[in-house]
């Protein structure tokens, strides 16, 4: 089933419709500005202020229910930025309607909700991506390519790490709660899984890991330090922690997360922000003000987004992987690769939409590689409840052809 009964305008926009105008959709929005591949045409969201931005800044109707905006015919394609718990119901009924899904990491919270929604894109025929995942960024898509081509041979050690403000950042009270996709696993070792997945391979074997929920305020996982193991005998370790000290953006020549520059004066911004707020429902009030229809869009970042340090040991030599390309390492020399930046840091997500929709040419982001990765958040948090390595059943390799580019 597909939705459109006639054959596509190539040469057109794709027409997308947005569920959901909250902080994912704000920082996915510069980037959809920048592209005249992507017409908004359509979005779903509770909130009337949000409602009424949508539809004067780009002239689109707009829905207060799901089941609505997947039956507009206009709508080619949906993307699902709606908190985690609601992506399972909003995924089957968009694919049911016969829309594509683009669906914001994680897949969901539950491995048994995200084997139904593969099942159910699969059966209407729909493609599922997952993301925007940082296994989308510019200098991570060129490293893969590198690694692709052959020329520095097989992978055999990652190291990735990443040191932010994360879990002191405005949250509603059920983003603190583990159980309900709260805490830095499912938001943040998800971009971190993602990326290492992509570049060891996709075939995870095993992974051992211990986490760290330090703050009785905040009483959810803030850290994690992980080893993962590959078939064919490559290993990662992934150490992430959102506890607001140390910012290993300072190894990423002061750029942002979302391809930003930062300021080095504003240390401590998010904790001191935090500190002025006196109860849980201030806090949400303070996130809901960072949603669209509350704050104007950014322009798009001058730099690739990116997920803290990442090095990737092949026979060959080592790849760095920074915010605007990759440092190749080799025996005698070394050399640096940059990667170019078009349209914005996401434009890379909007590629592999229209080649899905328009081509049927998924990128490796699909939604059982979402499962795949899904699986290993939860192995990290088994695994250090159990002090014992855990084994990884769902996994897929990474695809062998290109996936990277913003054309």
């Amino acid at each position: 089933m597909s939705s459109n009964s006639k054959q596509p305008n190539l040469e057109e926009p794709l027409r997308l419709g947005v569920i959901g105008l909250g902080r994912g959709f704000m920082l996915t929005l510069p980037t959809f500005n920048a592209d005249d591949r992507i017409q908004l045409v359509a979005a779903c969201a509770p909130r009337e202020s949000s409602r009424a931005a949508f539809e004067q800044e780009f002239g689109g109707r707009t829905y207060q229910n799901v089941e609505d905006i997947c039956a507009d015919p206009d709508v080619e394609a949906v993307y699902i930025a709606t908190p985690h718990q609601m992506h399972v119901d909003h995924v089957e009924i968009a694919a049911k309607a016969g829309k594509h899904v683009l669906v914001e990491k994680p897949l969901a919270i539950h491995f048994e909700d995200g084997v139904k929604m593969v099942e159910v894109c699969e059966k209407a025929g729909v493609q599922l991506i997952v993301g925007p995942s940082h296994s989308f960024d510019g200098a991570v898509m060129l490293a893969h390519q590198i690694i692709q081509s052959g020329d520095i041979g097989a992978v055999r050690m990652i190291h990735a790490m990443n040191y932010t403000d994360f879990l002191y950042r405005p949250r509603r009270p059920e983003e603190l709660v583990t159980a309900e996709g709260g805490g830095v696993i499912f938001s943040q070792a998800v971009h971190q899984l993602d990326i290492v997945r992509l570049l060891g391979g996709g075939m995870m074997n095993t992974i051992t890991a211990a986490t760290g929920n330090w703050d009785p305020a905040r009483p959810t996982e803030g850290a994690y330090s992980a080893l993962a193991t590959f078939e064919g005998g490559a290993f990662a370790s992934l150490t992430y922690s959102g506890y607001a000290h140390f910012d290993s953006d300072v190894w990423q020549g002061w750029v942002g997360e979302l391809g930003y520059p930062k300021d080095p004066e504003n240390y401590g911004q998010a904790r001191k922000a935090l500190a002025k707020v006196s109860n849980p429902e201030e806090e949400s009030a303070l996130k809901s003000g960072r949603t669209y229809g509350e704050t104007p869009a950014r322009p798009p970042a001058p730099n690739h987004e990116h997920f803290g340090p990442i090095i990737v040991s092949c026979d060959g030599g080592d790849l760095r992987i920074t915010p605007n390309g990759v440092w190749l390492h080799g025996h005698f020399e070394q050399k640096y690769i940059p990667a170019p930046l078009e349209m914005g840091p996401r434009a890379g997500v909007n590629s592999a939409l229209i080649k899905a929709v328009r081509f049927n040419a998924p990128p490796s982001q699909t939604g059982r590689w979402g499962l795949a990765t899904l699986e290993a958040c939860h192995a990290i948090l088994q695994s250090a409840e159990a002090a014992a390595p855990v084994k990884l059943l769902h996994q897929i390799q990474t695809q062998k052809t290109n996936i990277g580019g913003n054309s």
